[in-house]
C-alpha cells in the first residue's frame, strides 16, 4: 500500500478513484470504464508531475523522509555483486546504523560503506534509524583505511538524520570518532565517491560524505541541522520547521549552485519512492561516471583535488 505525503493529497484521491475502477472493470469487463480509466491516469500523472516540479524545501525534506523510499540496502543489493560485509570496529562493538563491506560495481572490487535506517519496526530498531554510534564511525575508518591498502575505491551512501546524540555515544567519543571518520575520508589515497539518498544530517553525514565527488538524488536533502531544530533554535518554535527549511538551502539544487555537491541524481516523477529501479540505475550511471573521472589520477592528485574541493566551498559566496 502506498503511503502519500499531506501535499499528495489531490493525487491521492485521483490514484484512489483510480483503482476504484480498475476494480470495476476487472469485476465486469467493461469496456467503457476502459476510456474513464485512462482519462484519470492521465489527470493523476499531469498532478503528480506538477506537485514535484514545484516542491518547496520543506516538501522535499518529507520526501527524503519518505517511508517508502529505497534505502542502502536496496541500493546495494541492486548495484553491487559478491558483497561481502565486515562487522564491528575493533575497539568495542558493532554498530548496525552503518553497514559496509566489499563486493564489486560493474565487475570491478570497491568497498561500500552506508547508513541504513531500516525498512520496518524491528529493522528500524536494529539499525538505530540510520543514527550512528561511534563504534560505526570506527568502523568506517577501519574499511577506509582496508581500501586504501588494497587500493579500492569506496563507495559511501549517505542517509541519516545525524549521529546518535545519546549519552553513552558522547562517552564513547561521538564527536572524536566523527573527526577521525572525516579524517579518513580526506586521507584516501583512492578514489571516493559518495551519494546523498535521502536524508544527509549534519556530522553524522559528511562523517563518510568528505569524498571527491558528492552525488545527491534531486529530492534527498543535506545539511547542518535537521528543519525542525534550525528552528527550535533559532526562533524556540519546531513548528516553523518550514522557514527553516527554505532559509537553509538544503536541496540539491541550492547545493549545487554553492558548490556543495558535484552532481543531482535525477528521480522518477513522484520521487524515488515510486520506482526503486528506476533511480537506482540512475544512481549507477552517475557512479560510474564519477569513478570514470576518478580513475586516472594519482593517490597524492586525488587527495589534493579533494582537500581543495572542500576548501573551496563558500569562496564564492
Amino acid at each position: 500500500m502506498r503511503t502519500y505525503l499531506d501535499f499528495e493529497k489531490p493525487v491521492a484521491e485521483l490514484e484512489a478513484k483510480l483503482a476504484e475502477l480498475r476494480a470495476l472493470g476487472s469485476e465486469r469487463d467493461a469496456v467503457a470504464i476502459t476510456d474513464d480509466i485512462a482519462r484519470l491516469e492521465a489527470k493523476a500523472g499531469e498532478a503528480l508531475k506538477g506537485l514535484y516540479a514545484a516542491l518547496t524545501p520543506w516538501q522535499k525534506a518529507q520526501v527524503a523522509r519518505h517511508p517508502q523510499r529505497p534505502h542502502f540496502s536496496d541500493f546495494c543489493s541492486r548495484l553491487v555483486t559478491d558483497f561481502t560485509p565486515l562487522a564491528g570496529d575493533r575497539k568495542f562493538a558493532e554498530d548496525e546504523a552503518i553497514v559496509g563491506g566489499f563486493g564489486r560495481f560493474r565487475g570491478e572490487p570497491v568497498c561500500v560503506i552506508g547508513q541504513e535506517k531500516g525498512s520496518d519496526t524491528k529493522s528500524r530498531i536494529r539499525h538505530n534509524f540510520g543514527m550512528a554510534r561511534p563504534e560505526g564511525y570506527r568502523k568506517a575508518v577501519r574499511l577506509m583505511e582496508m581500501a586504501d591498502r588494497f587500493r579500492l575505491p569506496v563507495l559511501a551512501f549517505v542517509d541519516t538524520a545525524g549521529a546518535y546524540p545519546g549519552i553513552e555515544a558522547e562517552e564513547r567519543g561521538q564527536a572524536e570518532a566523527i573527526a577521525r571518520s572525516t579524517e579518513a575520508c580526506l586521507a584516501l589515497g583512492v578514489p571516493n565517491v559518495s551519494l546523498v539518498i535521502g536524508e544527509g544530517g549534519s556530522g553524522g553525514a559528511i562523517a563518510i560524505a568528505t569524498a571527491n565527488k558528492v552525488l545527491m538524488l534531486e529530492h534527498a536533502i543535506y545539511s547542518v541541522i535537521s528543519p525542525e531544530g534550525a528552528a527550535s533554535i533559532l526562533w524556540r518554535d519546531a513548528s516553523r520547521a518550514q522557514d527553516a527549511a527554505t532559509a537553509m538551502k538544503i536541496t540539491a539544487q541550492d547545493l549545487l549552485k554553492l558548490g556543495v555537491i558535484d552532481r543531482i541524481v535525477g528521480e522518477p516523477v513522484g520521487g524515488a519512492h515510486r520506482d526503486h529501479d528506476a533511480v537506482i540505475a540512475a544512481a549507477g550511471e552517475a557512479i560510474a561516471d564519477a569513478l570514470g573521472e576518478l580513475s586516472a589520477l594519482s593517490p597524492d592528485a586525488l587527495r589534493a583535488a579533494r582537500a581543495d574541493k572542500f576548501l573551496a566551498i563558500g569562496r564564492k559566496l
